[in-house]
């Protein structure tokens, strides 16, 4: 019985291949996308990187490791930001309506970005209580594979030295 090699791109293929697709890939163009990237699996990159917490402040180091490692193992990553809301600064504040909404933001902004986007998987870079269980909701929602990458712990704060 013979089997049919799986098409790695399989989900992306929807939106570059074919004469239809022509305007779609006009826009990978201007990113400097080439006729062979094409036939590349599309992996988006979510990441969590802000500096408006320090849980989030040194994920750009993993995100931009998380990029090379798709490109180098044949990929086309593709990055896209994710919002952070921090208790530690939002406590006692008005801001703290807004810190358990922010999982289901995270969520939403992954699942949006990946369907959106027809993306073949998704790596998911993420550093605190809130990135951590929406960056999983939004993949399992998605439906891809996936990988999450935790930024690890912060170091404490120094008063006076």
């Amino acid at each position: 019985m013979a089997t049919t090699p799986l098409q790695i791109n399989r989900r992306s293929a929807n939106i570059v291949e074919g004469k239809s697709r022509a305007p779609n890939r006009s826009m990978y163009y201007a990113m400097g996308y080439e006729e062979s990237d094409f036939k590349k699996p599309m992996v988006g990159v979510a990441n969590g990187h802000s500096t408006i917490t320090p849980c989030n402040s040194g994920l750009q180091k993993l995100a931009d490791a998380a990029i090379e490692g798709i490109e180098e193992a044949g990929g086309n990553a593709q990055v896209f930001g994710t919002p952070t809301i921090s208790d530690g600064m939002a406590m006692g504040t008005e801001g703290m309506k807004y810190s358990l909404v922010s999982r289901e933001v995270i969520s939403d902004c992954i699942e949006t970005c990946v369907g959106g986007q027809w993306m073949d998987g998704v790596l998911v870079v993420g550093g605190c209580d809130k990135n951590m269980p929406g960056g999983m909701m939004g993949m399992l929602r998605a439906n891809v594979p996936a990988i999450y990458v935790y930024g690890g712990t912060i170091l404490p704060g120094r008063y006076k030295g």
